[in-house]
């Protein structure tokens, strides 16, 4: 026992000799830490918009014609944030798709072939679970590689003559997140039994589901768009569908992942993560520092003035196609907004990170609002509901306005409904 209180003793020595000399090299005075990495203005990411701090009015601005009572006007404040300029096209989630397709077949592989994982450390510990080895190229030629990565394709197409066809639904994205609300509601400082069920895993499905085009519209040829929307080069830049609110919400995650990578293996100082907008910033930007505008480009109409729409939805009675396309159209077909952004309105609702409440607005903070539920196993189905924003391409003008906002379940993907990504600015 007064060995251990030795070494103890020993110990607290040593760092009181390194505290005295870090207070000698500063004169005693309380300067903080030192040598920390300069960080400076933060640089733009790459097509993405800052949208500055501010207050605006939040809710309807023109007569709520379908009655849903759901959006009085709230002011609100609001700090400043990044914001895709577009709507995340076909080829850009494709790159997140990609990356499952890669690390399930490197996973595959590593199971035989150790090139495909690290299984140490710099100082030579293990690693468990083992990392992914991004550095080797998987030749597809191999056989000995093909016959493993046979896994990841179905057995059914190719009986059904339709040839080698991979398995979508063994695109699996796994990742954790920590609950941060659950955290905050423990019962005390004290208790950290439970520390653990603060994290969530998850194991989301990331392929699109093409089938929407069908779903969503019966006694209808829409095969054209199932087969081909999200895998023709044709509609690269055309905005994602078919997308999940889950399946955003692991894209973004992705998308941090990505960058936090790039900036430790860079020695760069790792940004905030990629998210989905709260409902209140994503009326914000959509509103272009326009105050009281009913869409966003702040005019009453739908039009120009050389009567050209500048949107795409459902105008003149389901007159689709007038407005330059009979569904969506490639993102940035029309001008942006005051901020720069485009799409703001019409071609395809858009997810936010907020959950949907009727009274919202009645309770939510003036200070960055957004009202957040995260359903459990067996709540009602209503509470499942996130909010959607912009309208859409079958959509009538009323819900292209900046202030109208309407739902749906989160576990569910339509063919007129996709996302953007937003990340907090760091500083003023």
């Amino acid at each position: 026992m007064w060995g251990i209180k030795k070494r103890v003793c020993l110990s607290l020595e040593i760092l009181t000799l390194l505290v005295a000399g870090c207070s000698a090299e500063i004169g005693g005075e309380l300067v903080g830490v030192q040598g920390r990495p300069p960080v400076g203005q933060e640089l733009p990411p790459y097509g993405m918009v800052l949208i500055p701090q501010g207050n605006f009015n939040m809710g309807m601005n023109d007569e709520d014609v379908i009655f849903a009572m759901n959006a009085p006007i709230n002011p609100v404040s609001l700090d400043a944030f990044w914001i895709d300029q577009t709507e995340i096209t076909n080829n850009e989630y494709r790159q997140f798709v990609y990356y499952v397709i890669d690390s399930i077949s490197r996973r595959l592989l590593g199971e035989q072939f150790d090139e495909f994982l690290i299984t140490e450390n710099s100082l030579g510990e293990p690693i468990d679970p083992p990392h992914l080895n991004w550095e080797p190229k998987i030749n597809a030629s191999n056989p000995d590689y093909t016959q493993i990565l046979d896994a990841l394709y179905s057995s059914e197409y190719a009986a059904a003559g339709l040839g080698k066809s991979l398995n979508v639904d063994k695109l699996v994205y796994e990742y954790t997140w920590f609950d941060r609300y659950k955290a905050m509601n423990k019962k005390s400082a004290q208790d950290t039994a439970g520390a653990t069920s603060y994290i969530v895993k998850e194991n989301i499905p990331i392929y699109p589901d093409t089938l929407v085009w069908l779903r969503d519209f019966g006694y209808a040829y829409n095969e054209p768009f199932a087969l081909r929307y999200f895998e023709h080069p044709s509609y690269d830049d055309y905005p994602v569908v078919g997308v999940t609110w889950k399946q955003a919400v692991a894209f973004c995650h992705w998308r941090t992942k990505l960058m936090r990578e790039y900036c430790l293996k860079n020695r760069r100082v790792v940004p905030q993560e990629y998210r989905l907008p709260t409902e209140a910033e994503w009326e914000y930007a959509a509103r272009g520092g326009l105050e009281g505008g009913k869409y966003p480009w702040g005019g009453l109409y739908t039009f120009d003035k050389k009567n050209c729409y500048r949107a795409n939805f459902l105008p003149q009675r389901a007159r689709f196609g007038l407005d330059g396309g009979p569904k969506t159209l490639p993102v940035g077909s029309f001008q942006p907004n005051d901020f720069g952004l485009f799409d703001m309105a019409g071609n395809v609702a858009e997810w936010t990170s907020s959950a949907y409440d009727e009274q919202a607005y009645r309770f939510v903070s003036s200070i960055n609002p957004n009202y957040q539920y995260h359903a459990k196993s067996g709540e009602p189905l209503a509470m499942t509901r996130k909010t959607l924003k912009g309208g859409s391409w079958k959509d009538i003008a009323y819900f292209l306005q900046c202030g109208a906002r309407t739902f749906e379940y989160q576990d569910t993907a339509k063919s007129y409904i996709g996302f953007r990504c937003v990340r907090s600015y760091v500083g003023k």
